[in-house]
């Protein structure tokens, strides 16, 4: 009878946690993450002010400018746009915009989780899949833009390797030292979805590159068209899928990606700013780090030259490490509390949605564009990410964790950010000088 009666408590607390769900936002893996970045601010502050209309704004203000631990990391993109307005060196122009795009890709998980809210849990849930990478989309559109292929492709490959190895390897690892007493453990279905979609997305990225060694030069067709022709059937394939992962997250099964259950929350979450406030400030953020974006796609090479560092370097290495810290922190702290669900949701969802979402959606907006982006990120790139997802489907496969599977991703990432280090192979000439026939050196 105790047995019958536990089971039905916890029968009714699962319905009341899925009835609640329906009337408040799915908080992702990835909210989850950033929220560790985020600081109370004191409502008692600006709550003197007379004026209605002023103190709501300071409210703002102080919920999206000051509620963020990284606030200290703001001032640098003010500082960017002086250093570009004044000419001033374009390697500083890089390092400011980098920076100040650190804290502003976490207040974009802020604020779409505040419009959540208002939304619903579906729509709420779309929008925090959508924008979950905005940042490196971003900068991917503008590289694509301005026709620098090698940037896109590098910046995105890099970011799915610091998702699978860094991430992920450094969240095991100090999850494995924290919790050195007691086996971690995790539910291996969301491990396996992630897997299967990051397996597809290597086929559908291997494809291309073993077409064009397939095919002999000598036979007269053109390997350049037949491979730009099937990454783009490719890339449809990989969006079909990416639909059908977000149905399965968002309806279907939603259970086996809900973090909810996972975090211990003391008070009821509201929204702290209003939808059409949130609203504002989610599209004039998107405006700002697409204007910071523009800023590092057109001074990659020029800070490139000037440390001596390599291209492939700086867009598959510093700018992923760059670009999400507050969400990477976050993945760590999570582990620390031996909630390694959220820190496998984190890294293998962002690497999902890179992969699947990101990298498809750019050959389809070159196709529309008329650019020749493809899915050949050439053997060596290829191969990395190829040995990468594998190992990680091997780490994941039997549902538990120790510091030694997180020592092994860190090195494996320790050792490809060498390999890419000493890559210094030159830039591709800017097909947009080709296109229009002018000389790269004039035009620069």
């Amino acid at each position: 009878m105790e047995f019958s009666e536990g089971s039905n408590k916890s029968l009714m607390d699962k319905e009341t946690c899925c009835n609640n769900n329906n009337g408040v936002t799915i908080r992702t893996a990835q909210n989850m993450s950033s929220s560790f970045m985020r600081k109370k601010s004191d409502p008692i502050l600006v709550s003197t002010i007379r004026f209605r209309i002023l103190r709501e704004l300071l409210a703002n203000l102080q919920e999206v400018i000051l509620g963020t631990k990284l606030a200290v990391l703001f001032p640098a993109i003010p500082l960017a746009i002086v250093a570009d307005f004044y000419k001033f060196g374009r390697p500083w122009i890089f390092a400011l915009s980098l920076l100040g795009l650190t804290p502003l890709a976490e207040r974009v998980s802020f604020l779409t989780e505040q419009i959540a809210y208002f939304t619903g849990p579906t729509v709420g849930g779309l929008l925090n899949a959508t924008c979950g990478n905005a940042t490196e989309l971003i900068i991917a559109l503008f590289a694509l833009y301005r026709n620098k292929i090698h940037v896109l492709k590098y910046s995105l490959m890099g970011s799915i390797l610091s998702n699978l190895l860094l991430v992920l390897g450094t969240s095991l690892l100090c999850g494995g030292l924290a919790n050195l007493k007691r086996e971690q453990r995790y539910d291996r279905k969301q491990a396996d979805v992630n897997s299967g979609l990051l397996l597809l997305g290597l086929l559908c990225h291997m494809l291309p590159l073993m077409f064009k060694y397939a095919v002999k030069p000598e036979t007269g067709v053109s390997i350049a068209e037949y491979t730009l022709e099937l990454s783009r059937a490719s890339s449809v394939v990989m969006l079909v899928a990416y639909i059908g992962y977000i149905v399965f997250q968002l309806k279907t099964h939603r259970e086996i990606f809900d973090s909810q259950e996972e975090v211990e929350d003391e008070d009821e979450e509201k929204a702290v700013i209003g939808f059409w406030s949130g609203f504002s400030w989610l599209v004039g953020m998107t405006l700002i780090i697409a204007l910071l974006s523009e800023y590092v796609v057109g001074t990659i090479e020029a800070a490139s030259e000037t440390w001596g560092i390599s291209i492939s370097f700086i867009s598959i290495i510093l700018i992923p490490i760059v670009g999400n810290a507050a969400e990477h922190a976050g993945a760590i702290i999570f582990a620390f509390k031996n909630k390694l669900d959220i820190s496998l949701g984190v890294a293998l969802g962002s690497a999902t949605q890179i992969s699947m979402f990101a990298v498809p959606l750019c050959v389809v907006v070159g196709w529309i564009m008329r650019i020749k982006m493809d899915l050949d990120f050439n053997l060596l790139e290829t191969g990395c990410l190829a040995l990468t997802i594998l190992v990680v489907a091997f780490t994941l496969q039997d549902g538990t964790s120790h510091y030694m599977k997180g020592v092994v991703l860190c090195l494996c990432y320790a050792a490809i950010s060498a390999c890419f280090f000493v890559h210094k192979i030159p830039a591709p000439l800017d097909q947009t000088n080709v296109k229009s026939g002018l000389n790269p050196s004039l035009s620069a």
